[in-house]
């Protein structure tokens, strides 16, 4: 199968596409398309996956320039393989014929390429194993933390104003 799977580098995605492409997935983001659009302007590159022209995967790289992060690799379950158990979200949970692990590899090689001096990611539940295939090492001593944009506390300085004296 993967003789049959096309993979490009692009710096750019149309966001409709992604949008459906997520939507497919169930995978949990934003309806909003000018968010989305914000989103791919913001990222340094992509690595797709297609097959007779239908996008099946998808991997995302985002940097400052120094820190790097694989922050997406997304694979169509129906490309996993037989030990895909959930197939939520796009997790990549069996990757039998080695599509996400080539679009992942793509996006490191990119974000390295660039000069990135350390590069991270996320995994959630059943990518723990699929990221440590790939090389990356949980990180002892560090806690995730998420804070809600619409439970923030509100700011005890106001716009204009330094939170520094002196």
């Amino acid at each position: 199968m993967p003789a049959e799977v096309a993979y490009e580098t692009v710096s750019t995605i149309d966001p409709a596409e992604l949008l459906t492409f997520y939507r497919r997935q169930h995978h949990q983001t934003t309806d909003d398309v000018a968010k989305l659009k914000r989103m791919v302007d913001n990222t340094f590159c992509f690595v797709t996956a297609r097959r007779d022209g239908e996008l099946i995967g998808l991997a995302r790289g985002v940097t400052d320039g120094v820190r790097g992060q694989l922050a997406d690799c997304k694979l169509d379950p129906r490309f996993q393989g037989p030990a895909c158990i959930t197939r939520k979200d796009g997790r990549i949970e069996h990757d039998s014929y080695g599509i996400a692990r080539e679009m992942a590899l793509r996006v490191i090689g990119a974000l390295r390429e660039y000069g990135c001096e350390r590069i991270t990611t996320l995994a959630y539940g059943t990518e723990v194993d699929f990221c440590e295939e790939i090389g990356f090492r949980k990180a002892s001593g560090l806690v995730v933390l998420h804070l809600d944009p619409g439970m923030m506390v509100p700011a005890t300085v106001k716009a204009g104003e330094s939170a520094i004296e002196g």
